[in-house]
């Protein structure tokens, strides 16, 4: 049950809603001539100075602090501006976005703007309390009467660091017993947060990258503080507590400012996104788009609504236009395994999950006996004797992070005994053995070779991989719907092998496998290089700022032989680095078979 909650603006968030409007006011400017000029991460800042103004006053005010800092102070400039592993934009935490945006932002001097809205944000920050923070208290109070449940547990999810220490300071001191979570914890730390969660505590504040991995049942009531553009991100959100095992209806309370262009939005798209899902008969749009892929749309929708709120249905049109195309799309792709077939709830939701851990189980327990372990089931939780010798006599699994039961061992990714094995696993070739499986679940008519191929691009410092799934059916038609289906079947299903009979020359299978692996995976390599490229040439420009930013700082040193001696060394290191980008821009693809599988029973005669 998802519902959006419109915060009104009372009299007392008069200071709080001249701020939105002031900052909205200067994101309408900054972006249009970040888009004049071609300066696509003064847009970047832009997009977040918005986000950030609809999350909190503590969120805008920190920020500002920074962009004001990074004007001021050139060595300041520089730490952010070399921030390491900036990686693509949208799949960076908004507190990472944050550093590397105003960082390129100290290029352009904005100091009278930043500092009038600084004054501003420090005003309305001393006047009273946020208007969304009322608002999550009174919505407290209101769940727990109406479930009777005084010790109800709620999580709450925002973008960004500030605001989750304003509303931790705010609601530990109404009596609230609060544990937060954010991306710069270690596992550790995670793992008490969320033990102290599951026991006394009350609240759950997380961020994005703190919630990544989490599995918590045992609350149900979510409420979203403050809501990322992409919807799709506020459905990965619900599927922490939204899983199997959760035995309440999960309460979903997605928090947008009244009277703001983000509320219009809003309610225009959810609209329009229903209509969507119920023509084509999914339970949700977002299941069928990739979060990290669609980030642009949604943000250029809101945007446009900011730059002209007249236009937001002619602008969600456009979006949900492309939408619609890419859901007809799949589902001409997906005939396969569309007819006959119906899903069940609780499947749909285990395969929307995608529970890792079962894979890397999976993985552990079939590959040691091969490698001089052993692996022995004992209940609910497994007894491990290592490659190396060691045992463990209470194991449990999870890809991501260790669960909150102390009596065990949890393995996750990160064990290096579990990633000496899986590193370990062999490659397929051309020409050997392919495994013959039934999946449970899985229809009888659905014949064919499955494989798994990574492709990857190699350079010096820079190498990227992806991931490709291939089904090809005994007719020889591909069809990657079906692939992906059947990828996460194995992480979830039952597998069972079929003695099937020799075959002498399985390699046709391998090679148009290998073919549709070439063809679907160009536009993946496609995209490779083009991530390398842009990341090459944004590596160069951080080293160019770095080095004129310090050549400048060592100008104001006092003696000419410490200065000239300093330079020396700058430009050689500088040299070294430029080398060294020359170098990592040559790439090399590959491509290589990680997994080869026949589903179904062999036809006779099948090569």
């Amino acid at each position: 049950m998802t519902r959006i909650q419109a915060v009104a603006w009372l009299d007392r968030h008069k200071a709080q809603q001249g701020l939105y409007e002031a900052i909205t006011e200067y994101v309408r400017h900054g972006y249009n001539q970040a888009m004049a000029s071609k300066q696509r991460h003064i847009g970047f800042l832009m997009i977040l100075m918005q986000r950030l103004v609809t999350s909190s006053t503590a969120a805008i005010r920190a920020t500002l602090e920074k962009q004001l800092l990074a004007l001021d102070d050139d060595q300041r400039q520089l730490q952010l501006f070399s921030t390491e592993g900036v990686g693509d934009w949208h799949e960076l935490t908004g507190d990472d976005q944050i550093d590397i945006a105003v960082a390129f932002d100290a290029l352009n001097d904005e100091r009278k703007d930043v500092e009038a809205l600084l004054f501003l944000a420090r005003e309305t920050e001393a006047q009273g309390t946020d208007a969304k923070a009322e608002a999550l208290l009174e919505q407290i109070y209101k769940i727990q009467q109406e479930e009777n449940d005084p010790e109800l547990k709620v999580l709450v999810f925002t973008e960004f660091v500030p605001t989750q220490a304003m509303l931790a300071e705010f609601l530990e001191s109404r009596g609230f017993s609060v544990a937060t979570l954010n991306g710069s914890m270690d596992l550790e730390a995670r793992g008490r947060a969320q033990r102290a969660f599951s026991k006394d505590v009350r609240i759950l504040i997380s961020t994005d990258a703190g919630g990544e991995g989490l599995n918590l049942q045992f609350c149900h009531v979510i409420i979203n503080f403050d809501m990322p553009w992409n919807p799709m991100r506020v459905e990965q959100r619900i599927g922490r507590v939204d899983r199997i095992g959760q035995p309440h209806i999960v309460r979903a309370i997605n928090f947008v400012l009244e009277d703001t262009v983000e509320h219009r939005v809003r309610e225009v798209l959810e609209t329009k996104l229903a209509v969507i899902a119920e023509e084509f008969g999914v339970d949700k749009v977002a299941d069928v788009m990739d979060s990290v892929e669609a980030e642009p749309l949604f943000d250029e929708l809101f945007v446009q609504g900011i730059q002209d709120p007249a236009s937001i249905e002619t602008e969600c049109d456009a979006v949900l236009t492309q939408l619609r195309s890419s859901l007809a799309e799949n589902r001409k792709n997906s005939d396969l395994l569309a007819d006959g077939h119906e899903l069940e709830a609780d499947d749909a939701r285990k395969w929307r999950d995608h529970p890792a851990q079962f894979w890397l189980e999976r993985a552990i327990t079939t590959g040691l006996p091969a490698r001089g372990g052993e692996a022995k089931k004992e209940g609910d939780t497994w007894r491990i004797r290592w490659a190396d010798g060691t045992e463990s006599s209470s194991v449990c699994f999870d890809a991501r992070t260790a669960g909150d039961r102390p009596e065990v061992e949890w393995v996750t990714l990160e064990d290096p005994r579990a990633q000496a094995l899986i590193a370990d696993l062999p490659r397929c070739i051309a020409g050997q053995p392919v495994p013959a499986v039934r999946i449970t679940g899985l229809p009888d008519s659905v014949k064919g070779a499955w494989s798994l191929w990574e492709v990857s691009l190699a350079a010096d410092d820079f190498s990227r991989r992806r991931f490709l799934s291939v089904f090809i059916n005994d007719e020889g038609r591909a069809f990657q719907p079906t692939a992906k289906r059947i990828w996460d079947m194995l992480l979830t299903e039952q597998i069972e092998p079929i003695a099937a009979p020799q075959i002498e020359a399985p390699r046709d299978w391998f090679e148009r496998s290998k073919g549709a692996a070439v063809t679907q995976g160009e536009r993946v390599f496609s995209d490779l290089v083009t991530e390398h490229k842009a990341r090459i040439e944004e590596e160069r420009g951080r080293a160019l700022y770095a080095f004129e930013a310090r050549h400048q700082a060592i100008g104001r040193v006092g003696l000419q032989t410490v200065r000239d001696y300093r330079r020396k060394r700058l430009q050689k290191e500088h040299e070294a680095r430029m080398a060294q980008l020359d170098a990592a821009a040559s790439y090399s693809p590959d491509l290589n078979a990680l997994l080869v599988l026949r589903i179904g029973e062999t036809v006779a005669g099948a090569r």
